[in-house]
């Protein structure tokens, strides 16, 4: 038998072959029929694999042009004038988003603190606002192409951090908190994304390095390998490592300084302490006003004040408000204050010192005693540390989470710390360091006697605030007015922060013939430009026996956080090295 051929045959061989005549007439007319019909069904089939084929390719075509084609490509891009949201979106700020708003869509301003995909389908961004308000934004690609695309998802995606963006979403609840963003029980679901200001790819000094703490405050140059310490962060399981700039970067990356979750909580904490003083002296009698900045002679005396051309004259910068805060007594005025700008020509690159910042001044007739003077800046200052810690609670946390710190312990309602000059040098005699045990009554106090001091306050008295009264009469200015029992001492004070002074102030001399002997004192000459002018103020009329203080805004902040520097507690601090920004 033969073997079955290994090809089949052709289509033609299936069709029954033609049967010779001589089987009979009858028989020739089926095959015939058989074969028309078979070849008319194949034909058939033929063109319905054809139409068939050529619908595939039909779909394939639409199917490519429908991935090609962007449907999302008006909910996306750079903001224009002519970008448009929905006419029911809610603008909102993440601080006040509440449960009212889910479901709901909604407009939010804010910035790109972080991006990334997904998958080619999702990708995840945070939002931030003010301070460190951040909240997850989800992107994922609708089925079908709108209102979010696969290409909208890889653009949102990619925008470089710190971009500020306008997105319209959907507010949600995630499935679990969100613990990466402060807002942790919601979510928005994107649908609209617009660059409003695009970040650079490469930034100066990123989010992540801005808010971690600065341990170098030099305003020195200093090698890379110096000036960047390499801190292990880890983060989803991996370890990373991000750079603690120095406070030279940050002052050159200021914006991003600025953007800083402490360095806001920093800005806050002394916007409402000034607010404090200013209510706590309204509230006691106190009129504000405004001190020149410009003056005509040095206003402390001696070398540390800046001098500066004046048309034909010379002027100066003002290192203290005091002339003006007693014009103001002379005129009339019982209690007075102000908030402005002092000035100090000191060539001291500490962190302890600025040649510019903020002085809590004030000054106040005496009825009785100088002490009542005393009173009212002992008053001010508890007033504050009182009342900070309840209306900046988060803000001080936030900063004790980056500059760790003890509590600023203050005393119990009367039992407020007084000692005089001669009783703190008494106490770092017998309880102080050995360096400390010869320091004399009659000469000032040194930085580190001062925080030796304060060591021994804390751990005796168990407080951080303390005053130091009844000053040497060789440490205090030509208007101090002396203790009329002793003469080696004044009726003058300082008030003290963890060691560190914060306040000077005392009685002033309110008669022009002891003010000019006490003046000759200091080697000063009477007649002099600025001091003459000083001294005919009291000759014009009478005047009521006063006193006030100066109060340094910046130290004041800087101590009670315990901050390493006082460069941290000003907005744009001030070095003999420095003047921008």
């Amino acid at each position: 038998m033969a073997e079955p051929s290994a090809n089949p045959a052709p289509l033609q061989a299936e069709t029954p072959a033609v049967a010779p005549a001589a089987e009979g007439a009858e028989d020739g007319s089926t095959s015939k029929k058989a074969a028309k019909k078979a070849a008319a069904k194949a034909a058939k089939e033929a063109a319905k694999a054809r139409h068939a084929a050529e619908r595939a390719a039909a779909a394939a075509a639409s199917g490519s042009a429908t991935q090609t084609e962007d449907l999302a490509k008006d909910n996306y891009g750079q903001e224009t004038h002519e970008t448009k949201f929905s006419a029911d979106a809610i603008e909102i700020n993440l601080k006040t988003l509440g449960d009212d708003h889910v479901g709901k869509t909604v407009e939010l301003r804010a910035w790109i603190q972080n991006a990334r995909m997904q998958g080619a389908k999702m990708a995840f961004v945070e939002l931030r606002e003010e301070g460190n308000w951040a909240i997850q934004g989800v992107v994922t690609a609708s089925p079908e192409g709108a209102p979010v695309s696969r290409q909208m998802v890889k653009w949102v995606g990619s925008i470089n951090p710190e971009s500020f963006v306008v997105v319209e979403a959907t507010v949600a609840k995630p499935l679990v908190p969100v613990k990466a963003c402060r807002v942790t029980n919601y979510e928005l679901h994107i649908t609209k994304c617009f660059v409003h200001a695009a970040a650079p790819t490469m930034l100066g000094m990123t989010l992540a390095a801005a808010n971690r703490p600065i341990a170098n405050f030099s305003d020195e140059e200093v090698p890379v390998e110096q000036g960047v310490e390499k801190l292990s962060i880890v983060s989803a399981g991996e370890t990373t490592a991000t750079p603690a700039a120095t406070m030279l970067t940050h002052l050159d990356n200021i914006v991003m300084h600025k953007r800083s979750a402490v360095q806001q909580a920093i800005a806050d904490i002394r916007a409402e302490m000034k607010e404090l003083y200013r209510s706590y002296l309204r509230s006691h009698g106190f009129k504000e006003f405004e001190p020149p900045c410009l003056i005509a002679a040095a206003s402390e005396g001696g070398a540390n004040v800046f001098r500066m051309p004046y048309f034909e004259k010379e002027a100066f910068l003002a290192q203290s408000p005091q002339f003006y805060k007693q014009i103001e007594i002379a005129g009339g005025r019982k209690r007075v204050f102000s908030i402005g700008p002092v000035f100090r020509a000191e060539n001291s690159n500490t962190p302890r010192h600025m040649t510019e910042f903020t002085g809590l001044d004030m000054e106040m007739e005496i009825k009785k005693d100088y002490r009542e003077v005393l009173d009212v800046l002992e008053g001010v200052l508890l007033h504050i540390f009182r009342n900070i810690k309840e209306r900046c609670a988060d803000e001080i946390a936030l900063v004790r989470s980056v500059y760790p710190s003890d509590e600023f312990l203050l005393p119990e309602p009367g039992k407020e710390v007084r000692l005089t000059f001669a009783e703190g040098q008494k106490l770092l005699r017998e309880e102080g360091p050995e360096e400390f045990r010869n320091v004399s009554d009659d000469e000032d106090m040194s930085t580190p006697q001062e925080k030796a001091l304060g060591a021994l306050i804390r751990k005796k008295y168990n407080t951080d605030f303390y005053v130091l009264d009844k000053f040497p009469e060789s440490a205090r200015p030509f208007y101090a007015k002396e203790d009329p029992t002793n003469r080696k001492v004044t009726n003058a004070y300082d008030l003290f922060m963890r060691g560190q002074e914060i306040c000077s102030g005392g009685q002033r001399i309110n008669d022009p013939v002891e003010l000019e002997a006490r003046i000759r004192t200091k080697g000063i000459d009477p007649a002099s430009p600025g001091i003459k002018e000083y001294v005919d103020i009291f000759k014009q009329a009478g005047v009521p026996a006063h006193g006030g203080g100066g109060i340094g805004l910046d130290r004041v902040v800087a101590w009670y956080l315990n901050l390493p520097s006082v460069h941290l507690a000003a907005f744009y601090p001030r070095t003999p090295k420095r003047l921008l920004p």
